[in-house]
């Protein structure tokens, strides 16, 4: 069953080839990724009906930096904050609890986890955490109004399974955008 299967070797590969690039390009490459993950998440509210479809691409940026090391991925979660502070005030609730507590735990499970199960598991228990703090702990919708911010065990449930879904999509979506960029990697002197 394609579910129980090996992580194949593309985010070692890609974490490999990141780190051996000189430490200019690094920090370029975070800076990057942490404007792309900005302009990305505040797509829902610049753009309201297609921006919201935009958004969550946001966990990919995140993912592919955690992949150069946690400390870069934890570097450009942080700079993405401060530039929705700036950009998109609306989204500082959503994104780091939710898309970017994603990406951050993906790049690192990808890496270092061996099984999808494993990396399922984990990023799903992440995000039912990070939707349940805004949703618990501070009161806030963030699944809209019709769930009520009293702790209810069918709800968590149910965020739980959501959680579980949206993780294993985005699992395999990750390995299918590491694919990707394997080849270019390859094909790029490294500096």
């Amino acid at each position: 069953m394609h579910i129980t299967t090996t992580i194949p070797s593309h985010p070692q590969y890609i974490h490999r080839a990141f780190n051996r690039w000189h430490p200019t390009k690094k920090l370029l490459f975070m800076a990057l990724m942490a404007a792309l993950t900005a302009i990305l998440q505040s797509a829902g509210g610049l753009l309201p009906p297609i921006g919201f479809a935009i958004s969550p691409f946001a966990t990919a940026s995140i993912m592919i930096a955690t992949l150069l090391s946690l400390r870069s991925g934890i570097f450009v979660y942080t700079v993405t904050i401060l530039l929705l502070f700036l950009l998109q005030p609306s989204e500082l609730i959503i994104f780091p609890f939710t898309t970017g507590l994603l990406g951050l735990g993906l790049g690192w499970t990808l890496r270092k986890l061996n099984k999808r199960p494993q990396v399922i598991l984990t990023n799903g228990l992440l995000l039912t955490i990070g939707i349940g703090v805004p949703l618990y702990a501070l009161g806030f919708p963030v699944l809209g109004p019709t769930v009520s911010s009293s702790i209810n065990p069918l709800t968590l449930l149910l965020i739980f399974t959501f959680s579980l879904l949206y993780s294993w999509i985005w699992t395999e979506l990750s390995l299918f955008i590491l694919r990707k960029i394997k080849p270019i990697l390859k094909a790029v002197p490294p500096l």
